[in-house]
This record gives structure tokens, C-alpha cells and sequence, in this order.
């Protein structure tokens, strides 16, 4: 008992923590404005030290003591059968097990509930003062068509190469934090700091995952897939620090990001932010009239088109080569993993909680002008 004193220490309390979350929404938010900002801001300055994604590392090095422990275990396993180690097989094992494995998963769960579990039971923010409203088919073809003639005008207005890809020279990762920085006013967990957007050294996997990006809670970072096409870089980032201040859901995440994007000064992450929730907006708007209505309104340029894909076929072709997984077993796993995940944390429709962002647009939009953004 007093040998594994501290990982019961440490499961006590993420199962206290944990529970008084799931049942007071006031606990969540006190401690996710509280709290959390201390806890994590002052790690995200230390990790932000460095120019690579230290949660990218830690799971690297998580494989590779899992991995040795493995074939340290094999080897131990086999000199016993060989008589050499009589004894000390049995013995490595219950060190193991009833030692390292009971107090690293304890830290685990402790992190995983502090920085990730306790968020998903925030009270739900409001993008209007009429938020939750109901809205009308009208209001959805209005916002649809809105954003398709948006992107449209400012797609052309867009430098690019030979290939039409878009080019930018500004300094994207600063200009993510500059973004959200604009939105504490209205929301404060968006205050203080800013950890820099990190690109992932293995975006190939994220690629395979169909992923742009990832919010680590053992480093409190904003990382993004490097490999997938540049328009979908800054919406990216500013989703990704939207979680890193506590804001978890994924709906949410993509309305702040939206917001970082299109009120930042800069006409790329405007359009980028556009173009990130226009495809949920266009998909809703699909669904709801058919594909003979839909064919009568305004219809996305070349280049909107062009800018919405994910990778670009030369970016496949990299993808393919670099890794040694087949896509679309990697893609199964993590669409199953994700939707999993949020299931647990009371989301109870999984991964399509994603499109919910069109509620917050339309909420936002009934009090903001579209002419003003």
C-alpha cells in the first residue's frame, strides 16, 4: 500500500476533480478560468522555449520506453525458459507492474483530467445575445451564399505561383497569436499568453489521419500539419490556441478560430478563416435543400475550390513515400480514437459536434452586418 501511496494520491484526486466537473458546470468554469490559465500558461512559456513540439517528443520517447520494455521483458522471459534468470523474470515483472506502470498512468490521468477532461464540462459560449435561438432555412441559405461570394472575391484577390497555390511571406505563427490576442475582450480565457504554433516533424502521420492539427495537454501546445496546403495553416493555428486557453469543444475551437482569422488585419488569415468554416456551412446547407436547389445559387470559384483541399497532390505523393502505414487503416483508427474520445467526455455526438460551429456562425451573424465581417 505505502509503495504505491503516490499513484493513489494522484488517482484520488483526478477522480475528485473529475467528478465534481461532470457534476457542477460552475466548478468547470472556475477552475478553467482560474486555475487552468496558471497551471497552463506558465508550462506553455517553458515548452515555447523550444523551436520543435515537445508533446510530439514526449510521445516519440512514450513509444520508445514502451517499446524497450517490451523486449527488455522478451529477453528477461527468455533466459528464464533458458534457466539463466530463474526468478528475476517474476520479479522485473512485479517491479513493473506494481510499481513504474501504476505511478506513470496515475500522472497521466492527472494531466489528461487537468488539461483536456475537466474543460469538456464548461458552460457552452455564446457568439450573440440571443444565442440558441432557432434559426431559419433562409438564414442559412443567406450566411451560405454570403460566405461562398466572401471567398469568392477574395480568392482572387490572392498571390500565387505557377501551380495557383497561394503564397504568403508574413510571419503566419506570430500572426496566429496576434489574432486570437483581439478576442479577450469578449472572451476572456483568451487573455495572457500565447504559445507559438509549432509544425509537426511526422505531419506525414497527421496527413494519414486527415488531421491539421493537434492540442497537446502534456505540453500545452498549438501543433500543425506542415504538410497540408498553406490556406489551411492559419485557421488551423488560431483553433489550435483557442484550445490551448480552455476551450475545448471542437465547435467552439473552430468559431474562435474563425474569429482570430477574419478580425486579425491580415487578408490571408481572413480568407483562410472564411474558407475554415465554409465547408461545414456549405455541407449544412446541402443537406437541408438537395443538390437541385443548390445548384441554383452562387457556386465557388476555381480557386476556391482549389484552396479548399486539404493536401496537394504533391503532398500526397510525399505522404505515401515517407510512410509506412497504409492511409486508410491510419485514418479508420483515428476517426474511431477521436469520436471515442469525445463520446467519453460527454460529447455525445462524436465527431460530428465539428459542424456545430454553423449554430455559433448563424447566432454571431444575426447581430453582426455581414459587411462587417
Amino acid at each position: 500500500m505505502k509503495k504505491n501511496l503516490f499513484s493513489i494520491v494522484l488517482i484520488t484526486i483526478s477522480v475528485i476533480i473529475l467528478v465534481l466537473s461532470w457534476v457542477s458546470t460552475g466548478f468547470a468554469d472556475a477552475y478553467t478560468d482560474h486555475v487552468f490559465p496558471v497551471i497552463t500558461q506558465s508550462y506553455a512559456c517553458f515548452t515555447s522555449i523550444f523551436p520543435f513540439s515537445v508533446g510530439e517528443l514526449l510521445l516519440l520517447l512514450g513509444v520508445i520506453i514502451i517499446f524497450s520494455l517490451v523486449v527488455y521483458m522478451a529477453a528477461e522471459l527468455f533466459l528464464f525458459l533458458l534457466k539463466k534468470r530463474r526468478g528475476r523474470v517474476i520479479k522485473t515483472a512485479a517491479f513493473m507492474i506494481g510499481r513504474i506502470l501504476p505511478n506513470l498512468l496515475s500522472v497521466v490521468m492527472l494531466i489528461m483530467v487537468l488539461n483536456c477532461f475537466v474543460l469538456y464540462h464548461c458552460s457552452p459560449i455564446k457568439a450573440g445575445q440571443n444565442a440558441g435561438s432557432d434559426h431559419s432555412l433562409s438564414e442559412l441559405t443567406e450566411l451560405r451564399d454570403y460566405l461562398v461570394n466572401k471567398c469568392n472575391v477574395m480568392a482572387a484577390d490572392m498571390e500565387r505561383d505557377k501551380d495557383g497555390s497561394i503564397i504568403y511571406t508574413g510571419d503566419m505563427q506570430q500572426q496566429a497569436r496576434l489574432g486570437m490576442e483581439k478576442l479577450k475582450d469578449k472572451y476572456k480565457r483568451l487573455d495572457g499568453f500565447y504559445a507559438l504554433p509549432k509544425p509537426l516533424t511526422f505531419s506525414w502521420f497527421m496527413s494519414q489521419q486527415y488531421m491539421q492539427g493537434y492540442y497537446f495537454p502534456f505540453s500545452m501546445e498549438a501543433n500543425y500539419n506542415d504538410y497540408m496546403y498553406i490556406a489551411n495553416k492559419p485557421f488551423t493555428m488560431c483553433h489550435e490556441l483557442a484550445h490551448t486557453h480552455g476551450y475545448i469543444y471542437e465547435d467552439e475551437a473552430n468559431f474562435l478560430g474563425f474569429l482570430g482569422c477574419i478580425l486579425s488585419g491580415d487578408e490571408f488569415f481572413e480568407y483562410s478563416g472564411y474558407l475554415g468554416i465554409l465547408i461545414y456551412v456549405n455541407n449544412d446547407f446541402y443537406s437541408a435543400v438537395g443538390r437541385d436547389e443548390y445548384n441554383e445559387h452562387v457556386s465557388m470559384s476555381d480557386d476556391v475550390k482549389y484552396d479548399l483541399q486539404f493536401l496537394t497532390d504533391s503532398a500526397w505523393e510525399k505522404v505515401e513515400r515517407e510512410s509506412f502505414l497504409d492511409t486508410e487503416t491510419v485514418k479508420k483508427a483515428a476517426d474511431t480514437f477521436i469520436d471515442t474520445n469525445l463520446k467519453v467526455n460527454g460529447v455525445s455526438s462524436g465527431k460530428v459536434s465539428y459542424s456545430h460551429v454553423v449554430s455559433l456562425l448563424m447566432d454571431y451573424y444575426a447581430e453582426n452586418p455581414y459587411n462587417q465581417g
